[in-house]
């Protein structure tokens, strides 16, 4: 079983899908700490409703002390809307969702409702989901699960986020999983240099 922490920006609909899957027993993890970079993000409110530690940190070298703190297996990307460095004993144990088929419309300045506009204005008839481990390059680590949503012509950039997020909380969980399953030196031996 996982030990996870869970880094966030905002409301924590990750994190809400999270608690809900690890309930059912569909998310083999626990949560041992969540961290938002947001003093007031609505996400803490909740961990701390759910009743796990939650602090505010607003950069790197506070959110590491606090994580050094806690037994943390993988670092989740919950939303998180500044580029993370992790301590090094954890460089390669950081999972972030991102909201498109990276590697289309990925990258720095790619991120929520940017990447629907953008695949709106592009016409695209497919989006989806990525679940990757996160590298000091906005995302190119490598690929854990892949969730697809078809589109239709008269969707909105608000109908596709309504939908992709729909597969993230489908992938997330299911990437999470096939971590504990296979460790994660296997997805990163997958990719080449």
């Amino acid at each position: 079983m996982l030990k996870i922490a869970v880094l966030l920006s905002g409301s924590g609909r990750t994190l809400d899908n999270f608690h809900e899957c690890i309930g059912k027993g569909t998310l083999a993890a626990e949560i041992q700490v969540v961290v938002s970079n947001v003093r007031d993000a609505l996400g803490l409110s909740k961990a701390k409703e759910y009743g796990y530690p939650a602090f505010y940190a607003a950069g790197n070298e506070a959110i590491n002390a606090i994580l050094q703190d806690y037994t943390v297996d993988i670092i989740c990307l919950a939303g998180f809307l500044k580029l993370y460095e992790p301590p090094p004993a954890l460089a390669r144990s950081v999972i972030n969702i991102h909201p498109s088929l990276i590697p289309a419309f990925s990258g720095d300045g790619f991120y929520g409702s940017r990447v629907h506009r953008a695949v709106k204005e592009r016409g695209c008839l497919v989006s989806g989901c990525t679940v990757h481990f996160a590298s000091e390059v906005f995302d190119e680590g490598p690929i854990i699960v892949q969730k697809s949503v078809e589109l239709d012509y008269e969707d909105t950039s608000e109908t596709i986020a309504t939908k992709v997020f729909a597969a993230e909380c489908e992938a997330f969980p299911e990437a999470l999983n096939r971590v504990n399953e296979k460790g994660i030196d296997f997805f990163w031996k997958r990719v080449q240099p």
